[in-house]
């Protein structure tokens, strides 16, 4: 029974035949069925032969078989050439090649075919690169973006699909569905006048500008969350870092009314950061981001800045009459646990420049409050325990001594500082002082 043939892309024909023997000298030929060459071609070469003459006339001549099975031609002493391995091989000896534990046949074969071959020549410097991070004097405590430049470039050769981390997702959906809107809106629009609104103290305060301007505000602010993942800031180094100021900076720095033109950087930006970050390791998800006057980390920072797209849509679909529906209720309640978590905090900002009423019953840091049960209704809604007397205290049913009830979208537009505290609350109960300071907390989270 023959042996198994080797594969297509193996060693050549010619690393499996015998050497052919030595010449016998004049005499009658072999006969061509018991030719070792001729046996090793089997029928095919009778066949490539063309005709029975034609093969015993080789056969008869002693001469090598002209069949296509032969692959080489035996060398002027009789002994047939040495034949270069494959790619397979040469691809299996990588590994070995850049840990420089090749034999010097080995390496000169490897080297020979990476200049022939851009496949093996990227997987021989990937391969060296590797083996640079094996050396034990180097910092083990790598850069938790190092995953993001890695898969980067790797993907700059083969494109690839990464997941966006669920974190990110409220600021990959609100990001796309505004530019879906800015999509639709024609070249007059960008310039429909929109008025800005916010809250600062007890009041409600105001900024005229137009779809235009909104959108470069958007990209101003993200330049914050930009530059704290290491990408360009938009409005360049030394920009200044309260997002007011840095708003401020763009619309007077621009040498005319901005246009629809604004529009491609402020996307290409947000692919930028949920690219970065969709690339990164899991660690670059508490990277601090500053605002100036307070930081976040990064995944609170994404998901305040896919609230403000989502107001800032709303606001720009106001003012060209284009229909805008809020975001998801698994976002939306998302977004309202954001707010409920930076109450007590903008609670105690409050009193501190004599906004809101003392604290009433201080308790050691971690351990249950007074606290102001806040329900909110409707898509993404929930219940959240809102500590009145301490950020450092925590939010207690048993200590609820008041309690407010209000609509998801409408509690989002307070915090927003779209609606006043006086008009946001569907149902109160108990301590009204702790429900006005609660109220007044949320409206003052908003800024421009």
């Amino acid at each position: 029974m023959p042996g198994p043939r080797p594969a297509a892309d193996d060693l050549g024909p010619g690393a499996y035949r015998p050497a052919s023997p030595p010449d016998p000298g004049p005499g009658p030929g072999p006969r061509a069925g018991n030719d070792p060459a001729t046996t090793a071609t089997g029928a095919g070469s009778a066949a490539d032969a063309g005709s029975g003459a034609a093969g015993a006339e080789s056969a008869a001549g002693g001469g090598p078989s002209s069949g296509s099975g032969s692959g080489s031609t035996a060398s002027g002493d009789g002994t047939p050439p040495e034949a270069a391995p494959s790619h397979t091989v040469l691809k299996s000896l990588l590994g070995a090649w850049a840990l420089s534990a090749c034999s010097a046949a080995e390496t000169a074969a490897v080297e020979e075919h990476l200049g022939d071959c851009a496949p093996c020549a990227d997987e021989a410097l990937r391969l060296r690169d590797a083996v640079a991070l094996l050396h034990t004097d180097r910092d083990l405590d790598l850069d938790p973006l190092l995953r993001f430049r890695v898969l980067e470039n790797c993907l700059g050769r083969r494109p690839a699909r990464i997941p966006v981390p669920a974190w990110a997702d409220p600021y990959d959906a609100e990001t796309a569905r505004l530019d879906a809107l800015l999509r639709d809106i024609g070249d007059s629009d960008w310039h429909a006048p929109v008025r800005l609104k916010w809250f600062e103290g007890n009041r409600q305060v105001n900024r005229r500008t137009t779809v235009a301007g909104v959108i470069g505000h958007l990209m101003s602010v993200d330049g914050l969350v930009a530059s704290a993942l290491g990408l360009a800031d938009p409005l360049g180094s030394g920009a200044p870092r309260l997002p007011a100021e840095r708003t401020e900076a763009y619309w007077s720095t621009a040498d005319r009314p901005p246009t629809r033109t604004v529009r491609k950087p402020w996307r290409e930006q947000s692919h930028a950061l949920v690219r970065t970050v969709s690339f990164a390791d899991r660690g670059v998800a508490e990277l601090s981001v500053s605002y100036g006057g307070f930081a976040l980390p990064l995944q609170d920072s994404l998901l305040d800045r896919a609230f403000e797209c989502w107001i800032h849509a709303e606001d720009i679909a106001d003012a060209v009459d284009y229909p805008y529906e809020p975001p998801s209720g698994k976002h939306l309640n998302r977004m309202i646990d954001l707010a409920a978590r930076l109450l007590p905090a903008a609670l105690a900002e409050r009193r501190r420049a004599g906004l809101a009423a003392p604290p009433k019953q201080l308790v050691t840091a971690g351990s249950p409050g007074r606290s102001l049960h806040l329900e909110v209704e409707g898509s993404g809604g929930g219940n959240w325990y809102i500590a009145l007397d301490s950020p450092a205290a925590v939010g207690s049913p048993d200590r609820s001594v008041a309690q407010v009830a209000l609509d998801g979208v409408e509690f989002c537009r307070l915090v927003a500082g779209h609606v006043s505290p006086e008009e946001a609350a569907a149902g109160q109960d108990g301590d009204r002082e702790a429900i006005r300071d609660v109220l007044f907390a949320a409206a003052s989270l908003s800024r421009i």
